[in-house]
């Protein structure tokens, strides 16, 4: 019957006792023992080190360099457990970064409980790569699996655990794992690498004051049109309630801009902020097509642009006096002074901005409420004559006696 012993260093005579050297033992020795794949813990997990994994591995030096405890141990086989790793010895900075991350402060794997994330659940152990090598857990097109290991309905719950399918599913996410896009948004683009911050912190690259100048990292021609815009002036002093890239595109489930189905969805994204407007478009012919599904006809940004939206009281807004024929002929070519006298935000409710429609849906009203009341008294009154002759008519069916 096989022994399983703590390590099966103890019957590999190529690692030196105590009784012979105190010399550090070199990766060759270390592996003599743990390249065993056999070899085991008491409990029965392994200890295994692929020599032909570590030798690809940027770190394939003397493992004494990273066990540093080892480098002073008499005593062999070594103890059980070991001093855990300090990668700081050589990342220093690195290693600062992420101690002031959210990985390692925040969640259930909080540093506060001894379970926060580690360098080593992001970059592997014995089987680190460069972040080029196309093998790595960090090369730009295995990094979004890499992330979904933590971020996803495995581990969190709520909106927090369908990050990972909603970014797969993402404009984002499509360019990497069907497109193969290096160039395209993985996690680290927008979140960054080792100091990545909770969305709550000002210093966090998805802080609201600062999604605009990570979007615009890629999307740079967009920059210079944004920053005139009537969402990002309110930005500029700290407001936290103007609109940013997010708030209409959301954060990880982007879909491309130029579809029905985000052109529909962004209609609802601007009546968030703009209820009264998206509350009214709703009542007009373009808000009652769209409505059902349709995408032929006008909705916020043919109007209003996207981007480049500006106040009303621009000159160079898409519907200021000076551009309102241009921007309504884009549909319809025959439009004129005449044509755009016409309010696409007409109120009903509002008696002093929209007399005439608010007067003629009372009038409405009115009507309709006259109609059912007639009605209702006419069949109300009708009733009993009914009933009465439908009593007649079964006396004219009945036999004589």
């Amino acid at each position: 019957m096989r022994f399983v012993l703590v390590f099966t260093c103890l019957l590999a005579p190529a690692v030196p006792s105590a009784a012979q050297s105190t010399k550090a033992p070199t990766s060759d020795e270390c592996l003599d023992c743990h390249g065993d794949p056999s070899v085991a813990r008491a409990n029965g997990s392994s200890v295994a080190v692929s020599p032909e994994i570590y030798g690809k591995s940027i770190h394939a030096f003397a493992c004494v360099d990273c066990h540093a405890d080892l480098a002073k141990t008499t005593d062999w086989p070594h103890a059980e457990k070991l001093q855990r790793v300090s990668c700081a010895t050589c990342h220093e900075d690195t290693v600062k970064a992420v101690e002031t991350s959210a990985h390692y402060t925040t969640g259930a794997r909080s540093a506060a409980n001894g379970n926060g994330a580690h360098c080593t659940d992001c970059h592997g152990t014995h089987d680190i790569l460069a972040s080029k090598d196309p093998a790595s857990r960090t090369y730009a097109l295995n990094l979004p699996k890499t992330c979904a290991r933590c971020h996803s309905g495995r581990h969190l719950t709520g909106a927090a655990g369908q990050v990972a399918d909603n970014y797969e599913d993402s404009v984002h996410g499509r360019g990497v794992a069907k497109s193969g896009l290096l160039v395209s948004a993985n996690c680290t683009s927008c979140h960054g690498a080792h100091d990545i911050k909770p969305k709550t912190d000002p210093a966090s690259r998805v802080h609201r004051t600062r999604v605009a100048s990570t979007c615009t990292t890629c999307h740079e021609g967009i920059q210079s049109i944004f920053a005139k815009s009537v969402h990002a002036q309110p930005l500029g002093s700290g407001n936290t309630s103007a609109a940013v890239c997010s708030d209409c595109h959301t954060s990880h489930k982007i879909q491309r801009a130029e579809t029905d189905a985000w052109r529909l969805s962004a209609i609802e994204e601007c009546g968030t902020c703009h209820v009264d407007k998206i509350s009214t478009y709703r009542d007009t012919f373009h808000g009652q097509v769209t409505a059902l599904g349709f995408t032929r006809v006008a909705t916020c940004s043919d109007c209003h642009g996207h981007h480049d939206i500006l106040p009303l009281g621009n000159p160079a807004s898409a519907i200021s006096a000076t551009n309102r024929v241009a921007t309504c002929r884009k549909c319809h070519t025959q439009a004129n002074e005449n044509f755009v006298k016409y309010d696409p935000h007409a109120d009903k409710t509002d008696r002093i901005g929209s007399p005439a429609l608010y007067w003629t849906n009372k009038f409405m009203q009115v009507l309709l409420g006259g109609v059912f009341l007639f009605f209702g008294i006419h069949t109300l009154a009708w009733f009993p004559r009914s009933f009465m002759a439908r009593r007649q008519r079964s006396a004219r069916r009945e036999p004589s006696s």
